[in-house]
């Protein structure tokens, strides 16, 4: 992870550094992560993606392999957070299973914020495996961008889960995982993806 190159987006001089982790299936320069964090940037804020060590491999390898463990994948979130100036410096989040170990660097580490696309509640058709014990113990400001049919965890469902309070959701209209709505909702990914650039403007600036 040490030499891993990050991307990086946005003025050198925001007040505030957003670090975003990809999902499991797709590297940090996917259509999703390259539209979130360039819409992050032009709003005056500072974005660096990077990407895992089983993600990077891919690109030398072109071996697709599964995610490795949570423990390596948070101990690489360190080591990331650590090259860019430490938890003081940065807020933190990203897409889906990116988005959900950085709540858990969160809910141990004291970063500025952390921030998830997608949050990954529960796999999708099995609710009761629920992934949200910790977000109990987060220690920053949280905000969770989440469509509305998103089958990882839908807007109906999430309204039972009994949540803390003060975790923040904000909702992107007929969403699906990657926020996209349908044809038929009116409106397009890009109106989307717009929102929720918006959504994480808002939360920065509170940091």
């Amino acid at each position: 992870m040490s030499d891993t190159p990050f991307l990086t987006d946005g003025p050198a001089e925001a007040a505030v550094t957003l670090v975003l982790a990809h999902g499991a299936g797709a590297p940090m320069d996917s259509p999703f992560m390259s539209a979130i964090a360039e819409r992050i940037a032009a709003r005056g804020h500072r974005v660096v993606r990077f990407e895992f060590d089983y993600m990077a491999e891919r690109r030398t390898t072109g071996h697709r392999r599964p995610p490795e463990r949570a423990p390596a994948l948070l101990e690489q979130w360190r080591g990331v957070i650590d090259r860019l100036g430490g938890p003081d410096a940065v807020a933190i989040g990203g897409k889906s299973m990116g988005g959900r170990m950085a709540s858990l660097v969160a809910a141990e580490t004291a970063v500025r914020g952390c921030l998830c696309l997608g949050y990954p509640f529960h796999p999708p058709g099995k609710p009761e495996r629920l992934r949200t014990e910790h977000l109990a113990r987060l220690r920053c400001p949280t905000l969770i961008v989440q469509g509305s049919r998103d089958p990882f965890g839908t807007k109906e469902e999430v309204a039972a889960m009994g949540l803390p309070d003060g975790l923040e959701i904000e909702w992107i209209e007929d969403g699906n995982h990657d926020l996209a709505p349908r044809k038929a909702s009116g409106w397009s990914v890009e109106q989307a993806w717009d929102r929720a650039a918006d959504m994480t403007d808002r939360f920065l600036r509170t940091l």
